[in-house]
Protein backbone atom coordinates (compact mmCIF):
# COMPACT_ATOMS: atom_id res chain seq x y z
CA UNK A 1 0.00 0.00 0.00
CA UNK A 2 1.41 3.26 -0.97
CA UNK A 3 1.83 5.99 1.87
CA UNK A 4 -1.00 8.09 -0.35
CA UNK A 5 -3.38 4.55 -0.42
CA UNK A 6 -2.43 4.69 3.62
CA UNK A 7 -3.29 8.24 4.43
CA UNK A 8 -6.61 8.33 2.50
CA UNK A 9 -7.53 4.91 4.52
CA UNK A 10 -6.68 6.30 7.74
CA UNK A 11 -8.03 10.19 7.83
CA UNK A 12 -5.93 12.61 9.57
CA UNK A 13 -3.77 12.12 12.75
CA UNK A 14 -6.29 14.56 14.23
CA UNK A 15 -9.13 12.71 13.60
CA UNK A 16 -8.26 9.47 12.29
CA UNK A 17 -11.72 8.52 11.11
CA UNK A 18 -12.47 11.47 8.85
CA UNK A 19 -12.01 11.33 4.87
CA UNK A 20 -8.80 13.11 3.69
CA UNK A 21 -10.16 16.12 1.18
CA UNK A 22 -8.38 17.92 -1.37
CA UNK A 23 -7.13 16.64 -5.25
CA UNK A 24 -6.24 13.75 -6.17
CA UNK A 25 -2.25 12.95 -4.82
CA UNK A 26 0.69 12.66 -6.62
CA UNK A 27 3.10 9.50 -4.96
CA UNK A 28 5.92 11.16 -6.54
CA UNK A 29 5.55 14.81 -5.71
CA UNK A 30 4.34 13.48 -1.74
CA UNK A 31 7.60 11.49 -2.03
CA UNK A 32 9.87 13.86 -3.20
CA UNK A 33 8.41 16.20 0.39
CA UNK A 34 8.97 13.47 2.83
CA UNK A 35 12.37 12.96 1.42
CA UNK A 36 12.95 16.53 1.53
CA UNK A 37 11.68 16.85 5.06
CA UNK A 38 14.61 14.20 5.90
CA UNK A 39 16.88 15.94 4.09
CA UNK A 40 16.58 18.87 6.66
CA UNK A 41 16.89 16.91 9.44
CA UNK A 42 19.80 14.44 8.19
CA UNK A 43 21.89 18.29 7.93
CA UNK A 44 20.90 18.52 11.75
CA UNK A 45 17.95 20.85 11.28
CA UNK A 46 15.52 20.52 14.97
CA UNK A 47 12.46 19.05 14.28
CA UNK A 48 11.23 22.57 15.56
CA UNK A 49 12.68 24.70 12.85
CA UNK A 50 11.71 22.59 10.17
CA UNK A 51 9.32 25.15 8.62
CA UNK A 52 6.53 24.75 5.42
CA UNK A 53 8.50 27.17 3.81
CA UNK A 54 12.27 25.73 4.60
CA UNK A 55 10.75 22.11 3.07
CA UNK A 56 9.09 23.43 0.49
CA UNK A 57 12.46 25.08 -0.36
CA UNK A 58 13.90 21.72 -0.07
CA UNK A 59 11.80 19.72 -2.07
CA UNK A 60 11.20 22.19 -5.07
CA UNK A 61 7.78 22.27 -4.70
CA UNK A 62 5.71 25.69 -3.65
CA UNK A 63 4.08 25.83 -0.41
CA UNK A 64 0.38 25.17 -1.69
CA UNK A 65 1.40 22.10 -3.20
CA UNK A 66 2.15 20.60 0.80
CA UNK A 67 -1.08 22.31 2.19
CA UNK A 68 -3.51 20.77 -0.42
CA UNK A 69 -2.20 17.36 1.25
CA UNK A 70 -1.07 18.48 4.48
CA UNK A 71 -3.00 20.77 7.00
CA UNK A 72 0.34 21.88 9.09
CA UNK A 73 3.42 20.57 9.56
CA UNK A 74 2.49 18.50 12.70
CA UNK A 75 0.51 16.42 9.92
CA UNK A 76 3.92 16.26 7.82
CA UNK A 77 6.20 15.13 10.19
CA UNK A 78 3.81 12.31 11.26
CA UNK A 79 4.02 10.99 7.82
CA UNK A 80 7.70 11.60 7.42
CA UNK A 81 7.70 9.26 10.74
CA UNK A 82 5.37 6.50 9.64
CA UNK A 83 7.24 6.38 6.03
CA UNK A 84 10.62 5.67 8.33
CA UNK A 85 9.13 2.93 10.28
CA UNK A 86 9.15 -0.89 9.14
CA UNK A 87 6.23 -2.17 7.80
CA UNK A 88 4.16 -4.31 10.00
CA UNK A 89 4.65 -7.75 10.66
CA UNK A 90 2.80 -10.14 8.43
CA UNK A 91 1.32 -13.15 11.42
CA UNK A 92 1.68 -16.52 10.55
CA UNK A 93 -2.02 -17.42 12.44
CA UNK A 94 -0.70 -20.75 13.66
CA UNK A 95 -0.90 -19.64 17.51
CA UNK A 96 -1.41 -17.18 19.67
CA UNK A 97 2.24 -17.75 20.88
CA UNK A 98 3.85 -17.35 17.46
CA UNK A 99 1.95 -14.47 16.74
CA UNK A 100 3.11 -12.27 19.57
CA UNK A 101 6.80 -13.37 18.81
CA UNK A 102 5.94 -12.10 15.34
CA UNK A 103 4.99 -8.80 16.54
CA UNK A 104 8.01 -8.48 19.31
CA UNK A 105 10.47 -9.69 17.12
CA UNK A 106 9.09 -6.28 14.79
CA UNK A 107 9.80 -4.32 17.75
CA UNK A 108 13.62 -5.82 18.36
CA UNK A 109 14.29 -4.43 14.88
CA UNK A 110 12.94 -1.26 14.60
CA UNK A 111 14.77 -0.63 17.83
CA UNK A 112 18.40 -2.09 15.76
CA UNK A 113 17.43 -0.28 13.21
CA UNK A 114 16.72 3.69 14.72
CA UNK A 115 19.85 3.01 16.95
CA UNK A 116 21.78 2.19 13.84
CA UNK A 117 20.00 5.59 12.16
CA UNK A 118 20.96 8.49 14.15
CA UNK A 119 18.35 10.56 12.42
CA UNK A 120 15.48 8.40 13.50
CA UNK A 121 16.74 8.31 16.60
CA UNK A 122 17.05 12.12 16.79
CA UNK A 123 13.50 12.74 15.27
CA UNK A 124 12.00 10.65 17.61
CA UNK A 125 13.32 12.21 20.72
CA UNK A 126 12.83 15.47 19.60
CA UNK A 127 9.28 14.42 18.38
CA UNK A 128 8.25 13.85 22.54
CA UNK A 129 8.67 17.05 23.36
CA UNK A 130 5.93 18.32 21.03
CA UNK A 131 2.25 17.64 22.25
CA UNK A 132 0.58 17.50 18.87
CA UNK A 133 2.86 15.11 16.79
CA UNK A 134 2.95 12.83 19.29
CA UNK A 135 -0.66 12.65 20.02
CA UNK A 136 -0.90 12.14 16.00
CA UNK A 137 2.09 9.44 15.94
CA UNK A 138 0.76 7.59 18.97
CA UNK A 139 -3.21 7.99 16.98
CA UNK A 140 -1.97 6.63 13.55
CA UNK A 141 1.27 4.59 14.35
CA UNK A 142 1.51 3.53 18.00
CA UNK A 143 -2.20 2.64 18.93
CA UNK A 144 -3.13 0.71 15.52
CA UNK A 145 -0.22 -1.82 16.80
CA UNK A 146 -1.54 -1.97 20.47
CA UNK A 147 -5.01 -3.32 18.41
CA UNK A 148 -3.33 -5.80 16.86
CA UNK A 149 -1.49 -7.04 19.73
CA UNK A 150 -5.00 -6.98 22.07
CA UNK A 151 -7.09 -8.73 19.16
CA UNK A 152 -4.29 -11.60 19.31
CA UNK A 153 -4.17 -11.74 22.69
CA UNK A 154 -8.60 -11.68 22.71
CA UNK A 155 -7.86 -14.62 20.46
CA UNK A 156 -6.19 -16.51 22.51
CA UNK A 157 -8.24 -16.00 25.50
CA UNK A 158 -11.15 -17.71 23.15
CA UNK A 159 -8.83 -20.45 22.51
CA UNK A 160 -7.93 -21.51 25.45
CA UNK A 161 -4.35 -20.46 25.06
CA UNK A 162 -5.01 -17.78 28.13
CA UNK A 163 -6.82 -18.35 31.48
CA UNK A 164 -9.99 -16.46 30.87
CA UNK A 165 -9.56 -14.03 33.74
CA UNK A 166 -7.52 -12.14 32.36
CA UNK A 167 -6.94 -8.33 31.86
CA UNK A 168 -6.28 -7.98 27.92
CA UNK A 169 -4.71 -4.62 28.31
CA UNK A 170 -2.62 -5.41 31.59
CA UNK A 171 -1.66 -8.49 29.75
CA UNK A 172 -0.55 -6.58 26.17
CA UNK A 173 1.41 -4.34 28.51
CA UNK A 174 3.47 -7.32 30.09
CA UNK A 175 4.41 -8.81 26.64
CA UNK A 176 5.36 -5.64 25.54
CA UNK A 177 6.57 -4.04 28.38
CA UNK A 178 10.12 -5.54 28.31
CA UNK A 179 10.77 -4.85 25.18
CA UNK A 180 10.19 -1.39 25.35
CA UNK A 181 12.33 -1.15 28.49
CA UNK A 182 15.14 -2.87 26.40
CA UNK A 183 14.56 -0.92 23.12
CA UNK A 184 13.58 2.57 24.83
CA UNK A 185 14.95 2.92 28.23
CA UNK A 186 17.82 0.69 28.08
CA UNK A 187 19.92 1.80 24.76
CA UNK A 188 22.66 0.25 25.78
CA UNK A 189 20.94 -2.97 26.12
CA UNK A 190 21.62 -6.50 23.93
CA UNK A 191 18.75 -7.28 21.77
CA UNK A 192 19.78 -10.85 21.46
CA UNK A 193 17.77 -12.61 18.36
CA UNK A 194 15.83 -14.87 20.48
CA UNK A 195 14.74 -12.22 22.66
CA UNK A 196 11.31 -12.04 21.33
CA UNK A 197 10.51 -15.66 22.09
CA UNK A 198 12.46 -15.78 25.34
CA UNK A 199 10.33 -12.60 26.40
CA UNK A 200 7.14 -14.46 25.02
CA UNK A 201 7.51 -17.74 26.42
CA UNK A 202 8.17 -16.13 30.34
CA UNK A 203 5.49 -14.69 30.10
CA UNK A 204 2.92 -17.31 28.97
CA UNK A 205 4.51 -19.54 32.23
CA UNK A 206 2.55 -17.64 33.99
CA UNK A 207 -0.76 -16.86 32.02
CA UNK A 208 -1.71 -20.74 30.71
CA UNK A 209 -4.80 -21.97 32.16
CA UNK A 210 -4.08 -25.26 34.40
CA UNK A 211 -2.83 -28.20 32.12
CA UNK A 212 -2.00 -26.18 29.31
Amino acid sequence: MSLADSRAREGSPQNPGSPVRGRPRSEAVERSIIEGVMKLLEDGVPLAEVSIERVARTAGVGKATIYRRWRGKEELFVDVLRASEPPDPVLPGTSMRDDLVALLESLRRRALRSRSSAILHNVHAQMKSSPKIWAAYHAVVIEPRRRTTSDVLRRGRENGELRADLDIELISDLFVGPMLVRTVMRPDATLDENLAEHIVDTVLEGLRPDGA
